[in-house]
């Protein structure tokens, strides 16, 4: 496993197959999908960083690679995966075999490209705090000490913004010192965009456009007005802890037979609206301290009589959640806008009840956010994890914003889809393969929220349904793939991170010896593990166990040494031996033993 853990080292990538089965019907015998674990931002010192644009294949737009073909006399290169012959630009024209630059190096698969400065400035990442007050004092004491930390960790550039809920939603200002200042919406109803920029005084002395889409300074909205609410750091530190200290529970009575009135996905709607208003297009986080269930307005998932017992796994398997469909169908809108914008929603959700994480879950998952559950604001589970979020060894707190992840890839692969926290851009094309999973029909996806440990699954597809001949296959075995992944980094500007990798494959019956010495069974592992919690929930019908034992059977009597009717003889190679363990332990974990996912 040496080599695997090398590769991963330097380009942050692991394949089930390093030795790829070259022919569709050879994919499928293999049982274990062809696919890749890849972190996009691997933190990896040695890559180098690049003060300069990428070049680009002007056929299928991928960049050059230490797998390209240069030809230093006439200048020109050979593009691995269409095989389009390029120019070199005239800032190349000193290459030569001793005068290579960086991209050609053999080790230099996965470099990182500055934007130029040009593209104009970026505003810093946003942190915008969404804190409930519906809480019993002790709580909101737990929840106070652990914001005040959390302002204090965060970098004196990134902008901050503070809205409070219960009953209603508040918006505070923090650009107004001399006395706390809010805007008040009313939590029983979806607030809109353009309710907010009139109320809120974006569009004051000024005609609103009665076409196009307001948002951002160059759309009208001046930057005074934003900095009424989204203010650096090092500036409002003094505002936003008084905030902070005079948190309090919400005045508004509760009786003893019912649920106090909290108005969560109105309070989400007005912090998307805001962000989208102030920074659009720019990195963003809503953050959201949430200590029990939604009983008012919009994404509510019960009632307020106590007597009305909250909606259990049972009730939504059956369909029997009256209020599920449309608060999933609510967040699902607050979703797909924040991806739009380029934003990220948190969920810190610390109650003994539930508080509605199964309804909200679509658009943590959407924009990359992170979803931390506890009992109590006081448990270590939340105060460590919110420490861990903004602790870090350098400025940027390991957090990137506003990603596009794309691939490009040998033309016999096509690609089935994702299965990560990414949303597809729905840019279809011929690498698209008809298979679907995940997020899929595209080679293009989005990813608002992104760090050193985020990974996607990438599952592959073959394309080629007849095996070469010998010749054919000696002279050309070989696969590209390339990872190309635009975030914006911690001081502003965007980068482009580029990994080009390359596999050998084989097809044919003689070839099950490669794939076992190609064979990673822990990158196995996570996939399968990945693929099986995707189909329980996205396949009614689906039974994981049985699924699992078919997938091990099937594996093994391909790759396994026996003789019939002898169970004694069956012997595995150390490549495959200890996946089926693997795969033992996750059919009997309570992952897969709880059918489809655990309410919180």
């Amino acid at each position: 496993m040496s080599e695997f853990l090398e590769l991963e080292a330097r380009d942050g990538v692991r394949m089930t197959w390093n030795v790829i089965p070259g022919t569709k019907q050879d994919a499928a015998s293999c049982v274990v999908p062809v696919s890749a674990i890849y972190t996009p931002l691997n933190p990896n010192p040695a890559i180098p960083v690049l003060p300069y644009a990428p070049l680009r294949c002007r056929s299928c737009r991928s960049i050059l690679n230490p797998f390209s073909v240069a030809d230093f006399s006439s200048k020109m290169w050979l593009c691995p995966f269409c095989f389009q012959r390029n120019h070199f630009p005239q800032q190349y024209s000193a290459v030569s075999l001793s005068n290579l630059p960086t991209e050609l190096y053999p080790e230099c698969c996965t470099v990182e490209y500055m934007a130029t400065a040009e593209t104009g400035p970026v505003l810093p990442p946003v942190f915008l705090f969404v804190v409930d007050t519906c809480m019993i004092e002790e709580e909101i004491g737990y929840l106070k000490s652990a914001l005040a930390q959390a302002v204090e960790l965060l970098p004196d550039q990134s902008l901050v913004g503070f809205i409070t809920f219960g009953t209603y939603v508040q918006v505070h200002e923090l650009g107004f010192g001399l006395l706390p200042k809010s805007h008040v919406f009313k939590g029983t109803k979806e607030i809109k965009k353009d309710q907010i920029l009139e109320q809120m005084g974006f569009l004051t002395g000024k005609t609103k456009p009665t076409t196009g889409v307001i948002t951002g300074a160059r759309d009208g909205v001046s930057a005074e007005s934003i900095a009424r609410f989204l203010l650096p750091a090092s500036e409002c530190e003094f505002m936003l802890n008084s905030l902070i200290e005079e948190l309090q529970k919400d005045p508004w009575p509760v009786s003893a037979d019912q649920r106090a009135s909290r108005c969560t996905g109105a309070a989400l709607s007005v912090a998307a609206s805001l962000l989208g208003i102030c920074v659009p297009g720019s990195g963003g986080r809503i953050m959201a301290f949430i200590g029990g269930p939604s009983t008012e307005g919009p994404g509510s998932i019960i009632s307020k009589p106590l007597s009305d017992p909250i909606r259990s796994h049972k009730d939504l398997d059956k369909g029997s959640a009256p209020l599920y469909n449309k608060a999933v169908k609510f967040y699902e809108e607050i979703g797909n806008q924040l991806v739009h914008q380029g934003h990220v929603l948190d969920l810190f959700a610390c109650a003994l009840d539930q508080v509605g994480v199964a309804e909200m879950k679509v658009a943590v998952e959407r924009t990359g956010g992170i979803v931390v559950l506890a009992e109590s604001f006081g448990h270590s589970v939340f105060k460590d994890s919110l420490r861990r979020i903004f602790q870090s060894s350098d400025s940027d707190l390991g957090l990137s914003f506003n990603g596009i992840f794309e691939i490009n890839c040998s033309k016999d692969v096509k690609i089935q889809g994702i299965i990560g926290p990414c949303t597809s851009l729905e840019k279809k094309g011929p690498l698209s393969s008809d298979t679907v999973v995940g997020q899929g029909n595209t080679s293009a996806w989005k990813m608002c929220g992104l760090d050193r440990k985020t990974s996607l699954c990438l599952l592959f597809d073959m394309a080629k349904k007849d095996a070469p001949d010998a010749i054919g296959q000696s002279q050309n075995n070989l696969f590209y793939f390339q990872f190309l992944t635009y975030y914006q980094h911690h001081d502003g500007q965007m980068r482009l991170r580029s990994t080009t990798i390359s596999r050998r494959w084989v097809a044919g019956s003689g070839s099950v010896q490669e794939l076992i010495t190609g064979f990673d069974q822990e990158a196995a592992a996570a996939v399968m593990a990945r693929l099986v919690s995707f189909k329980m929930e996205a396949e009614v019908d689906f039974d994981p166990v049985r699924w699992l034992d078919r997938a091990l059977i099937s594996l093994c009597s391909k790759f396994g040494d026996y003789q019939k009717e002898a169970p004694s003889s069956f012997s595995l190679s150390p490549r495959l031996s200890i996946f089926p363990q693997f795969i033992f332990n996750l059919r009997r974990s309570q992952f897969i033993q709880v059918k489809r996912f655990f309410l919180s």
